[in-house]
């Protein structure tokens, strides 16, 4: 699996999880979906993203978006 591909199922993950504990728990765990978009947003013009240097240093190939 190649970094972008761990990243977004990454974001993905955390974005259905905050929404669940959302639903279930409290309304305040939207904020962790809200912080993924804004991470993803910012990734995608700065080409930085904290998790895909994570799943570098996990020794995931590089991918097209992120090397």
């Amino acid at each position: 699996m190649s970094i972008d591909r761990a990243v977004f199922a990454f974001a993905g993950i955390v974005i259905l999880a905050s929404l669940a504990l959302g639903w279930f728990i409290s309304p305040w765990f939207l904020l962790v979906t809200a912080f993924a978009g804004l991470n993803m947003l910012q990734a995608a013009f700065t080409g930085f993203c904290p998790a895909a240097m994570v799943f570098r240093a996990l020794g995931c190939p590089a991918g097209a978006a992120f090397r």
